[in-house]
């Protein structure tokens, strides 16, 4: 069970590489064309794209969840546990994705104004009701394929400018090296981890 568990980890991860590093790569230039752009502006798209991210990634993660559920686990607190998975897999990993990963690329590059901005608690009205309404989506109408690979584009400019807002000099042509690498794990393996292998580890084997 391990085994395949963990060929799968693998073989997502090898999938996801083309459209991430396709992702990371926007990211770098829409960074070029905002790179003078002021903290605030770049504080206002953060907080467009990482809900947007959040609302995605729970419906694509409490999807997965009810889509290989077996029957024997349609209980009378199978919602409450889809809550457990859509939330933790969400936010919790949307926050590691927009806003940890991020800040520790602006602490290695001493990037001046760096800060972690933690969405579920600066602004705890916008992201928490959105991660609930991506998990009630899935609940009724669960889908995968396009919340997916949305929320992979929307991760990426979400921690772009996260690494934005924390700019204030002119980057150089190593540190947009930097920043891409760092675009690339915020979100190559925090999504699908939030998507695939979270929700996985709690569906029951078929056969029992």
């Amino acid at each position: 069970m391990k085994s395949k568990m963990l060929k799968r980890i693998y073989k997502e991860l090898k999938h996801h590489i083309p459209f991430t590093a396709f992702g990371a790569i926007t990211g770098i230039a829409i960074m070029v064309i905002f790179r003078n752009s002021l903290p605030k502006v770049s504080h206002s798209l953060f907080y467009v794209f990482h809900p947007a991210h959040v609302l995605l990634s729970a419906l694509a993660t409490a999807s997965m969840y009810e889509l290989h559920k077996c029957p024997a686990e349609r209980k009378r607190y199978s919602l409450f546990i889809l809550l457990i998975i859509g939330y933790f897999g969400s936010v919790g990993i949307a926050t590691l994705s927009d806003s940890v990963i991020p800040y520790l690329g602006e602490a290695w590059l001493k990037m001046p104004q760096r800060e972690v901005h933690l969405g579920f608690i600066e602004k705890w009205w916008l992201i928490n009701p959105l991660a609930i309404i991506g998990i009630a989506i899935a609940y009724f109408r669960p889908s995968t394929k396009f919340s997916h690979y949305g929320h992979v584009l929307l991760s990426t400019w979400a921690s772009l400018f996260h690494m934005i807002m924390a700019g204030g000099q002119p980057l150089s042509l190593v540190s947009y090296g930097a920043v891409l690498v760092f675009l690339f794990l915020a979100v190559w393996i925090p999504c699908c981890v939030s998507d695939i292998i979270f929700p996985l580890l709690f569906i029951r084997d078929r056969k029992k």
